[in-house]
This record gives C-alpha cells, structure tokens and sequence, in this order.
C-alpha cells in the first residue's frame, strides 16, 4: 500500500567555500561532459567499480530466498565477495578509488562531497560503506510519499507484533529445563515490568557512548563494543537564501536547489538543500530562489547566529535536531558479533559495514534466518560455502 513518492526536479552543486567546482546543469550531455572535461574517465571507474561491488552484493537477496544464513559478518562478506569484502571494511575508500584509476583530484571533489553529505566524514570511511553510500548516491533510489517512516510501521502491522510501549534497562540469563531463558527487564510508563522470552534480538548500538542497559549473569560478561558515533546536526531553516555567499549577488539567477561541499577547514556545513514535503501534491513547485523557502542544513555543530546570516539574508524560523547518526569509522577496526549467546543475537553490529535501509534491512533477515536455523538444527543452512553453486543447484 505504500506508493513511490514523486521527485521534484533541482540541479545539485559542489561548493568549495569560495566557487562552485562542479555545477549540474538541466542537459545529460552536458553533465557528462563537463564530468570528462574536469575529471576524464574518473566518473566511468567509479560507476564500474561500484556496480561490481553491488553485482556481488546483490547475491545475499539469493541466498535469504533460499533459507541461508550467516552467524558473523565476516561470513556474510567473504559469501559475497570472498576476502576482498572483509578487506573493504578495513581500507578507506580513497585508496581504493585510487587503486581502480580514479584521480585523486575525482576524490577530492566529487566523493568528498558526496561522504560529507551523508556521513559527514572524510574519504577515510571504508571502502564497503563508501561503495554503499555512492551506489545510493547515483539515484534509482526510493522514497516513500508521507515519509520513509511509514516503512516501518507498515511492516510491523503487517507483523501483528505484540509491541509493549516501553524503555528495555535490562536483559539477564535464566535456564529452563537446559535451555536458555532470557528475562527481559523494562520500564514503562504504568511502571517496571519483565517479561521471559527464548530468543532475543537486541537492535540498539552495544557501545559505551549509546548503551543503556545491562545484561545480567552471563559467563562471560557480554562487553560494550569499542566505537563512537559521528555527531550530525540538521538544521531546517525557513528563510531567504544569500545567493550572494555563492557568488550570485542575483538571487533570481541562482539555480541549485542542493548544495555539497568540499573537505575544506573553513566549511562550516556539509551540505544544505531545498527540501519539499512528504506529501507532494502534482501541483506542487519549488519555490523561486528569491522567495522564502525550507532549507535544510547538514554540518557536525549547531549553527551559530553568524553562521545562519552568512547563508540566509533573513529567516522566520529554525529548528535544530542533533543526533548521533552513524558510527564514526575510523573509532573501530573490528566488526561487532552477530551472537552474543545461544538465541541472544546483535542486529545493529551491521552499520560498522555499512550504514544504511537496506544494510538494517539485510542484517534483520539475517538474524531472523539465523534464529529459525539454530532453534532447528539446521546448521546445513548457517555459514555455507560456495553458496553460489548450492543456489543454482537447488534451483
């Protein structure tokens, strides 16, 4: 019942802090040849190594269909492209890039960009989560009318879940009759309360800075992860742009309605672009660049009063949300469990790969695939080899 939220057409641009360095124009050719003219074939490598990265990627959908699963995400890597996939999560994306014949002034600009973006990190990112990130960077993506949020509630009415609305403080071991018992301990608002369950899937980051519960009489302790998370900081302003900090001292000649930035010390944002609601109606435009518009502002700390007036000549409203919205991946070079304890797993461990819907996505089917295939002994389904035969011989 979800229907494809309309795009809205807008030019994208990447500012330096003093020029644009690349500018999207409304012509294909022209956007490919200003590509070739700035950075030669560099756009080609990139797209051909990302679509071989996605080629392989897209075998995990195979193998969910057909039961398999993986207890480690080191397996579920090296199942879909060998050692060379456990490695991406180790080495940045820059050398890679580097490695496949983009040039180093391709990385600066454009995947630099691109990285600040969404991540709000450097080119230092791995080259999983970079290659990832790019793939959703190059559009065909989706978006869903009346908000990606209705996703998820979606699939949990379809689920006919029993949902306790409550705060989880903590989860400890118990034993029935040999097997695992786990007593999940919570707080709501009629009070504290628990509940036993057999199996228990933990979906919140299991990391100094974000953990908030404990677990009880396990031998051995389970441990916080090492790892921070990058702090990122949106702000919606509703307001004039100054065109004129972009070097268009004519605000009805600016034509971008998104903005990236280069890696640059001085940038005080990572990117800023025109949003539209969630509901788009077919009568609905974007607002002319001399008009009052929503402008969404991405940068790692709160905009200061001066920061605003250097990017709005004046502005009705702005409302801040500060979050801690992906692992910073240069604080861990370990990827988390998948199994914490017998039928207790970790889903969130995931984003130290790459953080994204679709990773969530995978990694939830995963675990589900994973409990049903342990709770039945069906190890011939958990961390196989070769699965790429077995699938074409099941078939």
């Amino acid at each position: 019942g979800l229907k494809h939220r309309r795009e809205v057409a807008g030019k994208s641009a990447i500012f330096s802090g003093e020029h644009f360095v690349l500018e999207e124009t409304d012509w294909y050719l022209l956007n490919l040849f200003r590509l070739w003219w700035h950075y030669g074939i560099s756009f080609l490598r990139l797209q051909m190594w990302v679509e071989e990265v996605m080629e392989k990627f897209m075998r995990i959908y195979k193998y969910q269909a057909h039961g398999y699963a993986f207890s480690s995400l080191e397996e579920l890597l090296r199942s879909l492209g060998g050692d060379t996939f456990v490695n991406m999560t180790q080495r940045s994306v820059a050398e890679s890039l580097l490695e496949v014949g983009v040039t180093q002034r391709f990385v600066d600009d454009v995947i630099a960009a691109v990285l600040r973006s969404s991540y709000g990190q450097s080119v230092l990112v791995p080259a999983f989560a970079g290659a990832m990130l790019l793939a959703g960077a190059q559009g065909s993506t989706w978006a869903v009318e009346g908000g990606n949020k209705l996703v998820c509630s979606g699939l949990l009415k379809l689920t006919k879940a029993n949902v306790i609305p409550a705060r989880v403080t903590g989860i400890s071991l118990h034993s029935s009759e040999g097997r695992a018992l786990y007593q999940v301990h919570y707080e709501g608002s009629e009070g504290q309360g628990s509940a036993f369950y057999d199996m228990v899937v933990v979906t919140t980051p299991l990391h100094p800075s974000r953990s908030n519960f404990t677990f009880e009489n396990f031998e051995p302790p389970i441990p916080n992860f090492p790892g921070a998370f990058q702090p990122s900081v949106t702000s919606v302003v509703h307001g004039y742009l100054n065109s004129s900090y972009f070097g268009f001292p004519d605000p009805k000649l600016f034509p971008f309605a998104s903005i990236l930035t280069t890696d640059t010390p001085d940038l005080f944002f990572n990117a800023m672009d025109n949003i539209c609601p969630v509901n788009i109606s077919a009568a609905f435009r974007r607002k002319q660049p001399q008009e009052a518009a929503v402008w969404r502002v991405l940068s790692q700390q709160p905009l200061d009063k001066q920061q605003l007036k250097t990017l709005f000549r004046s502005y009705y409203s702005v409302q801040v949300t500060e979050w801690q919205a992906y692992p910073r991946y240069d604080a861990a070079k370990s990827l988390p469990p998948i199994v914490l304890h017998e039928n207790l797993f970790y889903l969130s461990g995931v984003e130290w790969v790459a953080s994204s819907m679709e990773m969530i996505a995978v990694a939830a089917k995963n675990v589900a695939l994973l409990a049903y295939n342990r709770w039945h002994q069906d190890l011939e389904k958990i961390d196989q080899k070769d699965l790429m035969h077995k699938v074409k011989t099941e078939l």
